[in-house]
């Protein structure tokens, strides 16, 4: 057992919204930026995840532009002693990349897509952050003949090299999803991502973000994903939540589902050091339409309280006892005993 690392938590602006979704309007009042940002520490929050026009109004401007908005929100962000955990580009909403952006049969939508990520990075030089964080939303197929997928797996591969060449110091964190919004994702889960970073030009600066919910869609379990991830010493964040089965992307606060599942994943973080070298844990929940403005941020603090209640669980466990029952292959009193745990009952 390990667990020597201090946690830090961070999430994004995005979440805390509106709540409109594709069956319904918005819900509550939009929160300025600011705003937010003065919620983070309340809520015991230190780092930012951003999307590049989270940043930034709009990337696509004059370059000097640009910079001087990234320098502009660097300062917002320090002010309130935060930090940036990563920056991501935001691909899956321009006009130009409905057909994906690496993987589009259009060279001009990749080109796009390059482009607006060497944006990307350079806003997050000026951030302070080394991370970007790659969601390939459209990278993928709704008709399996529309695309060669030999060649989108090239491009794909193409398109990370040309990031990690057009900055030494850069690291990309793959987030990967089976579906949704495409029927089928290209690098669907973390080892189809982590099979890709051993193919890039510089392996050791590929690594994975694990979301909770994209690996239940997947049909695989949280936890032994970050494991293999840890395994392989590239899991460089995580972005914890919850749902409610193989539907759409819920994002319901971490545990409310399946609080086992949610305990699993703080027990194999803990035991493996995550967040020794500086790693934040993530969290990328929802609001539900039914909460008023006053209550809207309470997915938030509920999530990270919920995982610091799961971490004394974990910190008290009988190691000897779990041990016991592993060597003996009861793993029937096994269950029974860590589900009495999570209840206070042991």
């Amino acid at each position: 057992m390990a667990g020597k690392a201090q946690f830090r938590f961070s999430f994004g602006p995005w979440n805390i919204h509106e709540g409109a979704d594709v069956f319904g309007p918005t819900v509550r009042n939009t929160v300025e930026l600011a705003q937010k940002l003065k919620m983070y520490k309340k809520m015991g929050f230190d780092g930012v995840q951003f999307h590049d026009d989270d940043a930034v109004p709009n990337v696509d401007v004059p370059h000097d532009q640009m910079i001087k908005q990234a320098q502009e929100m660097k300062k917002m962000i320090s002010g309130e002693g935060l930090t940036a955990e990563f920056v991501a580009p935001r691909l899956w909403e321009h006009p130009l990349t409905v057909d994906g952006g690496f993987t589009a049969n259009d060279a001009k939508a990749r080109q796009y897509a390059n482009d607006r990520c060497k944006k990307t990075i350079d806003i997050a030089n000026v951030l302070g952050t080394k991370n970007i964080v790659l969601w390939p939303a459209r990278e993928g197929i709704y008709v399996n003949e529309s695309k060669d997928h030999v060649l989108a797996s090239k491009r794909f591969v193409e398109a990370v090299n040309a990031m990690l060449e057009y900055d030494p110091d850069i690291r990309i964190l793959g987030e990967m999803k089976p579906n949704e919004p495409m029927d089928h994702a290209y690098l669907p889960t973390t080892g189809h991502f982590l099979a890709l970073c051993y193919k890039t030009v510089d392996p050791d600066r590929c690594g994975i973000l694990i979301e909770s919910a994209h690996a239940i869609l997947a049909g695989l379990d949280p936890a032994i994903e970050m494991g293999y991830a840890l395994y392989h010493k590239k899991l460089w964040s995580v972005h914890l939540n919850d749902q409610n089965g193989l539907k759409f992307d819920e994002d319901r606060i971490f545990g409310a589902v399946n609080l086992k599942r949610a305990f699993d994943q703080v027990l194999v973080l803990y035991d493996n050091d995550f967040g020794a070298k500086g790693e934040f844990v993530g969290l990328d929940v929802k609001a539900l339409r039914t909460q008023e403005d006053s209550v809207a941020t309470h997915h938030l603090s509920h999530s990270r309280e919920i995982f610091l209640l799961l971490l004394e669980v974990v910190k008290g466990l009988d190691r000897s006892q779990l041990e016991e029952y592993r060597k003996n292959r009861n793993y029937e009193d096994l269950e029974l005993f860590i589900i009495k745990a999570i209840m206070g009952k042991v």
